[in-house]
């Protein structure tokens, strides 16, 4: 798998999510293969893997902004995008918030080798070499983790496939996710992974992601399948597996 581009840092854009099953997932790649390319930084269908390291308040304030549907909130995270090289300090990762207001979702992230990202999120250092652009990001990201004393909560892993749109629906990116699995000890990227599955191995997240607008031939497979949107986290569902979070002990 390529590297992702770091050139991206900032974007704004609508998520729709779905939970829906194998076959049901399998049924939708055939629809909208004449309409969608596979993500160039996949194996050459689109697939790739992905490891999330959440923070989290700790009154998993996070969580709860989440479960409680507060219009804004945010959340931080280290992610990975898995190659084949096994991931050390040096390997680049994202240092990424990615926020919400209403229905619009929110990522400004910045490079970083996986050493950097844990000093900054872990110590509060600040990286001493970055280039100027990345500066407003990497000082909200300090400033997220002195206000709220976040530290490390979860990881989540889970295989994707990414589908993107052509020139005629730029910005459309469909992707589908599956053996979600997660841990909440040895909360370390370089540590052996834990299995424990957040979601049935039958279940797959559909998500769609457009910058302005869905087009129409989408909305008519959305319908044609009867699907519905779910307000459904993994960050959350991580927790929830394992019991982290009591109701009873919310603040």
């Amino acid at each position: 798998m390529s590297t992702l581009s770091h050139s991206i840092r900032n974007f704004n854009r609508f998520e729709l999510k779905y939970l829906i099953t194998l076959r049901q997932a399998e049924n939708l790649r055939s629809s909208i293969s004449d309409y969608l390319l596979p993500d160039e930084h996949g194996n050459g269908n689109g697939h790739y893997s992905l490891s999330s390291l959440y923070f989290d308040s700790p009154d998993h304030s996070c969580y709860w902004e989440k479960m409680d549907g507060v219009r804004f909130r945010r959340k931080l995270r280290i992610r990975h995008y898995e190659t084949q090289k096994q991931i050390d300090d040096n390997t680049p990762v994202f240092v990424e918030i990615k926020q919400r207001y209403d229905k619009v979702t929110q990522k400004r992230r910045v490079s970083l080798s996986y050493q950097q990202a844990l000093l900054l999120c872990n110590q509060r250092q600040l990286p001493e070499h970055i280039v100027s652009i990345e500066k407003p990001v990497v000082q909200e990201i300090s400033g997220f983790i002195w206000q709220y004393n976040l530290q490390p909560v979860s990881i989540v892993r889970y295989q994707r496939q990414a589908f993107v749109g052509s020139d005629f629906d730029l910005g459309l990116r469909i992707t589908f996710d599956t053996q979600m699995s997660s841990q909440t000890t040895h909360l370390d990227l370089l540590e052996e992974p834990e299995i424990n599955p957040i979601f049935s191995p039958d279940q797959v997240i559909m998500e769609i992601k457009v910058n302005e607008r869905i087009p129409y031939w989408l909305t008519e497979l959305v319908a044609n399948h009867n699907l519905r949107m779910v307000r459904v986290s993994k960050y959350c569902r991580s927790l929830d597996v394992v019991k982290v979070v009591s109701p009873f002990l919310k603040s």
